[in-house]
């Protein structure tokens, strides 16, 4: 089972700098670059069929829609870059269409985010992770099944529309491809309906709002697509398994 996250389909260049602790995250993929640094302790990551062990100042850097999923197995502390393609253009435009045979580089040091907070300062940066990564390591082309195209089409189709009505027939007219057989597909890569599948994403979108806005319950549920309350309470309960009052409450305590 894996997700589509909308890094990278932001309108302008998109720059995020997070330092996370004990992280672990399932098989996702999105249209950004990203960077994963350990400063502590060890990580496991895999990057489509390629499983990388990062100790203190070793990292990865993972291309656009490249299938990856994060694992700490007892402690880690690390640095997560995530940005735009269109921050290094040059080197995108250049690269278009192919991925690095090894993703995994060695970082002396990876700047404070205060030292990357100015637009040139990034460019600066990371076109310094290109060099590296250029003397490192060779480039294969990309191959992507025409089944995962479909796969990531319909995730696409879920991520822009799953605040409004979104059915597995609104997806097959959208790609035009036959219900029954995307249903087995979907199913088949996911190892859930589709249906589940956006009450899954709706609940993670429900969750993120409600940690970081101060929308009102109700609000947020129309955001994610709820046409009742009931409804939302129903199924959020159901995947968090509190209430979002609770969800709520218990966030703001921490």
């Amino acid at each position: 089972m894996y997700f589509f996250e909308h890094h990278g389909m932001e309108e302008k260049e998109f720059f995020k700098y997070s330092s996370l602790d004990n992280i672990s995250f399932p098989l996702h993929f999105h249209r950004a670059f990203e960077i994963i640094c350990v400063e502590k302790g060890k990580m496991v990551i895999t990057i489509e069929d390629e499983e990388y062990e990062l100790s203190e100042n070793e990292a990865v850097i993972v291309f656009p829609n490249q299938l990856h999923k994060l694992h700490t197995e007892s402690e880690s502390t690390s640095k997560v870059i995530i940005f735009s393609p269109e921050l290094i253009g040059h080197f995108y435009t250049a690269y278009k269409g192919v991925v690095p045979e090894n993703n995994k580089l060695y970082l002396h040091t990876v700047p404070h985010e205060s030292q990357v907070d100015a637009l040139y300062a990034q460019k600066s940066f990371l076109y310094s992770i290109c060099d590296l990564l250029i003397k490192h390591t060779a480039f294969t082309p990309v191959t992507v099944s025409s089944k995962r195209k479909i796969i990531q089409n319909m995730l696409l189709f879920i991520d822009e529309n799953y605040h409004k009505e979104c059915t597995l027939k609104d997806v097959a007219q959208a790609i035009q491809y036959d219900y029954a057989y995307l249903s087995k597909l979907f199913y088949h890569y996911t190892n859930l309906t589709f249906t589940n599948y956006v009450n899954r994403y709706r609940i993670t979108q429900a969750a993120y709002l409600l940690e970081s806005t101060e929308d009102t319950i109700s609000e947020i549920a129309m955001k994610c697509g709820y046409k009742t309350l009931r409804t939302f309470n129903r199924n959020f309960k159901e995947y968090k398994k509190v209430s979002p009052s609770f969800y709520r409450e218990k966030i703001n305590t921490h």
